[in-house]
């Protein structure tokens, strides 16, 4: 009976230290908390679309011309005594353009020829004018604008 004691509390102490041992090692193998996540990488920005590229849209001529050198009253027949205003619209984009205008009489007789340099990024208006103080001639008149040396755009007008 001596050794069923003595195997009893053996098995008596034994049991709770190794009920103990096994608890520590589950704790020992839990899992470890959650992390923070890893940043996200910012979204790629959005490619910037091309720039549209330059042409003229249209010319309006007219006897007088607004700060935003539009045209204020866009007509085809002036007065002889009028100074007479091309107000060119453009869109898109260029470094360096060369606008003309070129203004006739009766078809072939040259009244005037202007140019001037523009760097447009985006919609534009562009003013040209000629004068006569002694007064138009009565006819047929035309203004033609070209855009690096091509024609882009004209409008005929009548001096009555």
């Amino acid at each position: 009976m001596k050794r069923t004691g003595t195997v009893l509390a053996i098995a008596c102490v034994a049991i709770p230290l190794a009920v103990a041992a096994c608890k520590r090692g589950e704790e020992a193998a839990a899992p470890p908390p959650p992390t923070a996540e890893a940043p996200k990488p910012a979204p790629a920005p959005a490619p910037t679309p091309a720039a549209a590229p330059f042409q003229v849209t249209g010319v309006e001529v007219g006897n007088a011309i607004g700060a935003d050198k539009r045209v204020t009253t866009p007509t085809t027949t002036l007065a002889p005594t009028d100074t007479i205003y091309a107000s060119v619209a453009t869109q898109g984009t260029a470094q360096n353009v060369t606008l003309k205008a070129r203004w006739t009489y009766e078809g072939d007789t040259l009244v005037k020829e202007d140019e001037v340099q523009i760097a447009p990024t985006g919609p534009t208006h562009t003013e040209f004018h000629v004068a006569k103080p002694d007064g138009w001639p009565a006819g047929k008149y035309q203004v033609q604008i070209l855009a690096n040396g091509a024609p882009a755009a004209s409008k005929e007008f009548t001096v009555q």
